[in-house]
């Protein structure tokens, strides 16, 4: 059942406005002090109000945007009523015009609206790709709200007469890494292998794997290894722990590990001692139920800022009050399942809209960018090994061009070496490439520092 929609708080124009330029003044490293805003305000940046009553009414999506052209990107452009305007006038007496409404734009498509209110969901319970207006105009892997703030960026230069830049990371880097692990499984390496075994009445391999089982360790128990080859790269790993390891109600897997184990609590520890950071894999169901996610908090071996819940559950209806309820400072969780690329249009963190409350909220969101099953899963992209960075490139090159943070999920037990797909090989490329750039690896708390403080 769906939280009721009956709830909302009324989303004014100044909410919208406030909400959107606190996102853009944030994408530069240092925005002067100017108007921006509709006619009736009598702003230095005009932007013209197209979007009528849609924020008054409970529709997911608006209509069809126009596509425009801006630095030889294609661009869809919501609430666009005049397409045979300019898209920008550079007016005298250092006035400026925009003749699409992207502030509305951008509100709708950061607040995430179109899932708060769409009905549709998965068999997971989440808000399918397939119904996104991303997957619908095919601009999933386009920061398009990065698009709308280089217009608006374009006219504040016009009218201060001061260039502004995307802000810079660690060591004058131009975008950030954010290295990331969802540790489901340190038990179940032998349990595929085992099933073919049987399938192929193969008892004498079943019986090896089955001894194996219980003599030595499995191949995805490997926490250690993953945090030497992500520190190979000069780069940190954030290991997202799962604290159950009941199935949820549903029968959905939790973890197939006990974090309460002291054994297990030690090692993470020692992990955290040379410079990983933990943050909580919140189980099936805490993301609808706040008392459960802080329980889960309390069984982390040290203290942790963050979160993602386990397959990536969020309830648009919900989740945002059970995040900030629980305390934590950020949260990593929206992203595609089906598809890389930007789930909210936009390649920075920033802060959730809670339609609820009609508020942003307190917590930071460190978008999802990129998982190791969305690229090979048989029901997801099916990508054969070397066609991956490939099809990546594109989307590392517009976060590197706005200053944005790369965000990548490479589970713990696909550093498994007998995984080709999605599996060492892969990863070391797309670190190699990452590092090529120039680019900050940084964790959830470095994001924080630098960007968590600036309301």
């Amino acid at each position: 059942m769906l939280p009721p929609l009956s709830a909302i708080a009324p989303v004014s124009v100044e909410l919208r406005l406030a909400y959107v330029l606190h996102h853009f003044r944030q994408a530069y490293a240092e925005v002067p002090e100017v108007s921006i805003g509709y006619a009736n305000q009598q702003p230095q940046v005009e932007v013209v109000a197209s979007a009528g009553d849609f924020f008054a009414r409970q529709e997911p999506q608006p209509p069809a945007p126009t596509l425009r052209e801006w630095q030889g990107q294609l661009l869809p452009f919501f609430f666009d009523l005049n397409p045979e305007q300019p898209l920008l006038e550079l007016l005298p007496g250092k006035h400026a015009r925009i003749n699409a409404d992207l502030l509305a734009a951008a509100f709708y498509l950061l607040s995430g609206w179109q899932e708060y209110f769409s009905e549709e969901r998965d068999r997971h319970g989440r808000f399918p790709y397939t119904a996104s207006v991303q997957h619908c105009y095919g601009f999933v892997a386009v920061p398009v709200v990065n698009y709308y703030f280089d217009i608006l960026k374009t006219a504040v230069e016009h009218t201060t007469d001061q260039l502004l830049h995307p802000r810079l990371w660690v060591n004058e880097a131009p975008f950030a890494t954010f290295i990331t692990h969802d540790i489901d499984e340190l038990r179940s390496a032998w349990k595929a292998p085992a099933k073919a075994a049987l399938q192929r009445v193969n008892l004498l391999r079943f019986g090896q794997l089955l001894w194996q089982r219980f003599f030595q360790s499995d191949a995805w128990d490997n926490l250690e290894l993953v945090q030497q080859t992500v520190t190979g790269y000069d780069a940190k790993s954030t290991f997202f722990l799962l604290p159950e390891h009941r199935p949820a109600s549903n029968g959905t897997p939790n973890a197939d590990y006990k974090l309460a184990a002291t054994a297990l609590q030690w090692r993470f520890k020692a992990l955290v001692k040379q410079g990983a950071e933990v943050a909580v894999h919140g189980s099936i169901g805490t993301s609808v139920d706040q008392q459960r996610l802080a329980r889960e908090q309390t069984q982390m071996p040290a203290p942790a800022a963050g979160n993602r819940f386990h397959y990536l559950s969020w309830e648009p209806r919900r989740t945002p009050a059970v995040v900030e309820e629980a305390g934590f400072a950020y949260d990593s969780t929206l992203g595609f399942a089906e598809h890389f690329g930007f789930r909210n249009s936009y390649c920075l963190p920033f802060r959730p809209f809670d339609l609820t409350q009609g508020r942003a909220c307190t917590f930071l969101e460190i978008p999802l960018n990129v998982m190791d099953a969305t690229l090979h899963h048989p029901n997801y992209l099916q990508l054969a090994p070397h066609e991956i960075l490939p099809a990546l490139l594109p989307m590392f090159q517009e976060i590197e061009r706005f200053g944005g943070v790369c965000t990548l999920l490479w589970h713990n037990d696909h550093f498994d070496p007998a995984n080709e797909t999605t599996g060492p090989r892969q990863f070391a490329e797309l670190m190699q490439y990452l590092r090529s750039r120039n680019t900050a690896f940084v964790n959830g708390r470095d994001i924080l520092m630098e960007l968590g403080n600036r309301r």
